[in-house]
């Protein structure tokens, strides 16, 4: 990496001899892994201060992997032996420090990219961002790698008089813990892992949660017959077809937690893994937020038709009284605003084409992070990504070389 100054007032310019990588989670780590691994240098940048800004700052307390942990872990660095199926959300972090320190990533922090554009007549990227301190950069490179996943920034929808809402409004990444509001009416809006999760957790702590249910969803057991529903499903795929994996998940489901339906959770048309594959939308694995909504402790509620200063009304006139309200929402990617490319990515800041041909673009552009299948499918696109990079450094290595000329050794006679 070299760094020159230009004119006073102009960003500093940095020539990276590899790729840029902008964000570092658990998609961009495990690029940079596998990067060392090739001896190819990288720059990773994040606008945060920690590795894995979303787990450490933007989940709540009680959350634990919802996968088994070989599902979960990166490339060439298994889980310590010792940690629980699911680990907790401090191990996982543990186990990211730990990733970053055993192959030697070093991130620099507290850097937000501004823009990304490819010049087509230097044939190179230029990356600007802005430091914490307020000091412009600009970053060229030959490769860029966007790791900043499906996640990066808050879902917010418009609800019609939210605004006059009199009581304490937050979104899902601001939620730590149930016990500020022990004893108050909540609503969450939201009913994905997320929104079950934390109507759980505020049962757990004597709050008095309702659920909005707007929409179908698949809640299938984290478990069936002793084995994750995740691994089981992973198991049976490689023999059936998806539709038929699809049946048993549901008639087990079926069997095991029973006529959901009647609880106000209607299931979609489509199976769990093919609206998964399709849409992106992960069926919930219960925890026991099932068991709260049977006795009642979590109330389950329709779409929201507006808000007042001290109730909601839902679209089928029922009203209700709160204090509280927890927004469930999901995220989104923030690909849009800073990238200026619109080949590779769409506008919803996901890559154009499906898994598992959406890690690669054009022009020494790559994308990690962006499969919905979690981990696992970041883990895959990462290797890709590092394997592509690496035989394209030593091809050019090779050819420095072959451009080094030789000199024949002059005797003289006199």
């Amino acid at each position: 990496m070299l760094s020159f100054s230009t004119d006073k007032g102009s960003p500093r310019c940095v020539w990276v001899n590899g790729p840029v990588i902008v964000g570092a989670g658990p998609s961009g780590l495990a690029v940079a892994a596998g990067l060392k691994d090739h001896g190819v240098p990288f720059v990773i940048l994040d606008r945060a201060d920690c590795i894995a800004s979303l787990w450490q700052k933007r989940t709540y307390n009680r959350l634990k992997l919802h996968l088994p942990k070989q599902f979960c872990q990166l490339p060439k660095f298994p889980f310590p032996d010792d940690y629980p199926e699911y680990p907790t959300k401090r191990q996982f972090i543990d186990y990211l420090e730990s990733y970053a320190r055993f192959f030697g990533i070093n991130p620099q922090f507290n850097e937000s990219v501004e823009s990304a554009k490819y010049d087509e007549t230097c044939c190179l990227w230029r990356v600007k961002t802005v430091t914490g301190d307020g000091v412009e950069v600009e970053y060229i490179c030959q490769w860029l790698v966007v790791a900043t996943g499906e996640n990066a920034e808050r879902l917010v929808p418009e609800i019609e008089g939210l605004n006059e809402f009199g009581g304490e409004v937050i979104h899902a990444c601001d939620y730590k813990s149930g016990e500020s509001f022990r004893g108050k009416k909540v609503l969450v809006v939201g009913c994905g892992n997320s929104g079950m999760e934390i109507s759980l957790d505020l049962c757990n702590h004597d709050a008095k949660p309702a659920m909005v249910v707007r929409k179908s969803v698949h809640v299938l057991p984290r478990e069936m017959f002793g084995k994750s529903t995740f691994e089981l499903a992973m198991f049976m795929l490689k023999w059936l077809p998806l539709w038929l994996v699809d049946k048993v998940l549901l008639v087990s489901a079926w069997m095991i937690l029973g006529n959901i339906e009647k609880y106000g959770l209607k299931r979609p048309s489509v199976g769990p893994l093919e609206l998964k594959n399709t849409e992106g939308k992960t069926p919930v694995l219960d925890i026991g937020a099932l068991e709260k909504i049977r006795s009642g402790d979590v109330q389950v509620v329709p779409g929201i038709k507006r808000f007042s200063s001290s109730e909601v009304e839902f679209v089928n006139g029922a009203k209700l009284e709160l204090g509280s309200v927890v927004l469930a929402t999901g995220y989104c990617s923030n690909v849009p605003c800073w990238l200026k490319e619109t080949e590779f990515f769409s506008k919803n800041g996901f890559p154009k084409a499906s898994f598992p041909n959406g890690w690669k673009g054009k022009a020494g552009l790559y994308a990690v992070g962006f499969t919905r299948r979690g981990i696992s499918g970041a883990s895959a696109d990462a290797l890709k990504i590092a394997q592509d990079i690496g035989n394209i450094w030593k091809d050019d290595l090779k050819k420095k070389r072959q451009k080094v000329p030789t000199h024949r050794r002059c005797i003289s006679t006199f």
